[in-house]
């Protein structure tokens, strides 16, 4: 089960980048869920890369799906979902071959499947892989806005240059979702491009810090000790490419405050139990309170740069450098984020569903 996330309902990846194609097989899908195809296909848009901030390796992702749906809704029986990989270029990798890239995960692949993995555009370990997770996700993402719950991303920080912060959820989330480059502020938005479009000019990459914010949940939801809502997040937000750390709330620019300053008291309005303030990310004791969930992701510059590098070469068994040809991502925050959208919308249906049943999310 080492590529499957989940139980209750289990999403399964598969494919390397420059195989045939790559897919995603979704199992405990609850019947009857409308499967609305344009917006797997919106959502899969918002990953592909787009002019001087992205790789020119664009895939036109025309998935198909092969099993699961009947009549434009899921029957409850494993939904698959398989992509093609056309715009390969396996040439680019050829002439590396055994020179592992720093930053990359070719010398621990080679290391764990002894020189039989595909190393061509990262293999198995490609961020091409995501857009499975994301053709998944819509299903997911388009699941819970049915419950009411929404799930939206901005770019937090990238190359040192912030963001706004989240101020009105339901309207900046919408907004959000709507767009290529997830910023909330115009100028922000414009100054990362330049970092970004100035790092691929040296031949570098940047990376940065994504904010999520998930409203809508119902207080109760979150099993202790070990399947809290932090943990099963992070365990999945963990296996996104280039992700570093997690943390809710702001946790660890907030270690500094008293305790009288970081809890969040409580209070009774309109008829319904809230916290003034939200510095514990709408979760206590691992379970959610009924506050929006937020979370950031620190997603670390893209290893792929074309500067001079130290490395080894496995085969021959010694000293080298390395200097990378291809296409490849000055930075890959802003394609990443619609990847934490995705892999968040999958944990949280899984939870919804074992609390209460499976059949939650068709009701």
């Amino acid at each position: 089960m080492k590529n499957t996330l989940g139980s209750s309902v289990a999403v399964t990846i598969f494919g390397e980048s420059h195989g045939e194609c790559i897919g995603a097989v979704i199992d405990g899908l609850a019947p009857g869920i409308k499967i609305d195809e344009d917006f797997i296909a919106h959502q899969l848009t918002l990953r592909r890369p787009a002019g001087k901030t992205g790789t020119k390796r664009v895939e036109k992702d025309d998935f198909r799906i092969v099993s699961g749906v009947f009549g434009g809704k899921t029957t409850g029986t494993p939904l698959c979902i398989i992509i093609p990989n056309e715009n390969v270029k396996s040439a680019d990798y050829e002439a590396f071959s055994g020179l592992v890239r720093p930053g990359h995960a070719d010398y621990a692949a080679n290391c764990k499947y002894h020189g039989f993995e595909d190393y061509r555009g990262a293999g198995h370990f490609s961020g091409r892989l995501t857009a499975a997770l994301v053709a998944a996700g819509a299903v997911a993402i388009s699941a819970l806005k049915e419950k009411g719950i929404l799930i939206g991303t901005h770019i937090a920080r990238c190359a040192g240059i912030d963001d706004a912060n989240f101020t009105d959820y339901g309207k900046d989330i919408e907004k959000l979702n709507s767009m290529n480059f997830a910023v909330l502020d115009d100028k922000a938005a414009n100054d990362m491009k330049a970092a970004i479009e100035k790092a691929a000019a040296e031949g570098d990459s940047v990376g940065g810090i994504l904010e999520t914010a998930i409203t809508g949940l119902e207080p109760g939801i979150g099993e202790p000790w070990f399947d809290t809502v932090e943990g099963m997040l992070s365990r999945a937000l963990f296996s996104i490419p280039a992700v570093k750390g997690v943390q809710f709330g702001g946790a660890f620019e907030k270690t500094d405050l008293k305790g009288s300053e970081y809890n969040d008291p409580f209070v009774i309005k309109d008829g319904k139990i809230q916290t003034v303030t939200n510095n514990n990310a709408g979760i206590n004791g691992g379970i959610t309170n009924g506050m929006p969930v937020i979370f950031g992701c620190a997603v670390k510059p893209t290893p792929s740069i074309f500067k001079e590098q130290k490395t080894v070469d496995i085969n021959k068994m010694e000293n080298s450098e390395i200097r990378i040809q291809g296409r490849h991502d000055p930075a890959i925050i802003h394609r990443a984020r619609v990847v934490v959208d995705s892999v968040a919308a999958l944990v949280i249906c899984d939870m919804l569903a074992g609390r209460y049943g499976t059949d939650y999310l068709g009701e």
